[in-house]
């Protein structure tokens, strides 16, 4: 396998948290009852629910519009293709590391996790996967995806999938930037950008 490209921001991103996750020992009952929607502070991500609950008329609107895009109209495999090509985008790797274990369990294998790092171009992506790739390379280099790619995305999607498809890049990227920006590390078994 070709090595990594130079990854699109070289940027240093925060090694700790500029805003601490909410400590479960000490939390406000309105906190709790927030975290609860989403299996509590002890789940598998629970650094980013317990940072992003940090302001709560936010994450009571950002949780139900998140958790409508994970069960949508595309399939898991594809819009975890988008959101894996989007984190690695954004250098995001709180959100690569998370949704490499939601990928796998959408039916991607390790091989093609690591060649979502090479984008679109790379060989051995099924045509419309591929295509996939590129709509969300367009949307995060030029803000909307290109007449071909749309062309073709849209031989094979119907109108609600289409809506979805920015949608889910363009959510993703908010997480990304968010997730950079506040330090949200990862929990302690998941390996980010490591192989």
């Amino acid at each position: 396998m070709s090595p990594d490209p130079a990854p699109p921001h070289p940027a240093p991103r925060p090694s700790k948290p500029r805003i601490a996750p909410v400590d479960p020992a000490t939390a406000d009952a309105q906190t709790a009852e927030l975290l609860a929607q989403v299996g509590g502070p002890a789940g598998s991500a629970s650094n980013i629910f317990a940072t992003f609950v940090r302001h709560p008329g936010l994450f009571r609107r950002w949780l139900p519009f998140g958790g409508k895009l994970l069960s949508g109209r595309l399939s898991a495999r594809h819009r975890e293709l988008l959101i894996l090509r989007t984190g690695w985008n954004c250098q995001a790797e709180y959100e690569w590391g998370q949704h490499v274990v939601i990928g796998k369990a959408s039916g991607l294998d390790d091989a093609e996790i690591e060649r979502i790092r090479e984008g679109p171009d790379a060989a051995g992506w099924d045509p419309f996967e591929a295509t996939l790739l590129r709509a969300a390379d367009e949307l995060h280099e030029q803000s909307c995806i290109g007449d071909a790619t749309w062309t073709e995305l849209a031989a094979v999607y119907d109108d609600k999938q289409l809506i979805e498809v920015p949608m889910v890049v363009g959510h993703y990227h908010l997480v990304g930037f968010t997730l950079n920006s506040l330090g949200v590390q990862l929990e302690p078994g998941l390996a980010g950008f490591l192989r």
